[in-house]
């Protein structure tokens, strides 16, 4: 005879069925809700955010570093200090240089004033010598001693106006000189050229930067983005400036306002990271999905680059978004 099932067994058969059901209605439910309607397209991302270097200009001992690593930090903030006692003796030498080259240019101006009144005198006498001359109570020599020495007085004051104009040149030079030693003083000050957070703290207190070595490393926390990958059929249809969304996996009932800044003019296979094996075999392009700097600024101290999440791009401007990605982030909301 055929087995029947007991009482108790058609209960468990009925719930395991049920729950079958059930499964599949809700993997149904969730293709449908997650489906994205015609014109959108989207790809795996991370939220990620450019670095910048704080970078010593020349090879100088480091004297204090203000902040340790995840520090938020502002543009202009003093982060490093840097010894900079050979340069501030530089600059006491180049000072008395300015000092002793404004004396000479003093010494200079004076000796031209002398000259044109030595000048003016022999201009006078070689005149007074000319008029005797005339009247037959002097002597030709006596005009030929004073036109030589009204040339004299000349030639003096042209050698002084050429050792005036070497002076105020002198000046200009170790103007800029001091002012060069001044500007190398203040560059060992290094301060913060975003608003970020320190990433790596790379030098501590008495080790010796090199040219351009970097002291610190930050997180620009104002240029945020996310890059995705698409298909070049779908890619091809993306123009810069597309408005775009970002989720992030922690929180995927709230999307990001964005824009395509960047598409890639060549393929590439999909980076490992991105998807499976049989589809990194598929050539790819990179996008670029940028947040807006107002918006990135709003929620800076909540940002965390790396986080994992999905960019959506629209490729038709007339699509509608689904009601998923409606609940968008804003520079007037309230940070959670």
């Amino acid at each position: 005879m055929p087995w029947k099932p007991k009482g108790k067994y058609k209960w468990v058969i009925g719930l395991v069925a049920l729950a079958i059901i059930a499964f599949i209605g809700f993997k149904y439910w969730k293709g449908k809700k997650s489906a994205l309607p015609e014109g959108i397209v989207s790809g795996n991302g991370r939220i990620e955010s450019k670095l910048a270097d704080v970078s010593a200009k020349e090879p100088l001992r480091v004297k204090e570093v203000l902040v340790n690593e995840g520090d938020l930090v502002k543009p202009g903030q003093v982060l490093v200090h840097l010894d900079t006692t050979t340069l501030e003796s530089s600059l006491a030498e180049a000072n008395a240089n300015v000092a002793a080259t404004q004396e000479k240019l003093a010494v200079a101006e004076a000796g031209i004033v002398k000259t044109k009144s030595e000048i003016e005198l022999a201009t006078i006498e070689a005149e007074r010598s000319r008029r005797l001359v005339s009247q037959g109570a002097g002597s030709q020599r006596d005009v030929d001693v004073r036109a030589s020495q009204l040339e004299t007085a000349r030639a003096s004051l042209a050698e002084a106006e050429a050792t005036l104009k070497t002076s105020r040149e002198e000046i200009e030079v170790a103007r800029a000189n001091a002012a060069t030693i001044q500007t190398r003083i203040a560059d060992a000050t290094l301060k913060s050229p975003v608003t970020g957070r320190v990433l790596y703290r790379l030098a501590e207190p008495g080790e010796v930067l090199s040219p351009g070595g970097p002291a610190l490393t930050l997180v620009n926390l104002e240029d945020v983005f996310m890059e995705i990958f698409l298909p070049a059929s779908e890619a091809a249809r993306v123009k810069i400036g597309s408005e775009a969304r970002l989720t992030v996996d922690f929180e995927p009932d709230r999307s990001i306002p964005g824009y395509v800044s960047f598409v890639s003019p060549e393929a590439q296979f999909t980076p490992k990271q991105v998807e499976t094996k049989s589809e990194r075999e598929k050539l790819v392009f990179r996008l670029k999905l940028q947040v807006p700097r107002e918006l990135a600024s709003r929620y800076v101290e909540r940002i965390k680059t790396g986080i994992r999440g999905v960019g959506y791009v629209k490729v038709d401007p007339a699509a509608a978004w689904p009601s998923r990605l409606q609940n968008v982030v804003t520079a007037e909301s309230e940070p959670h």
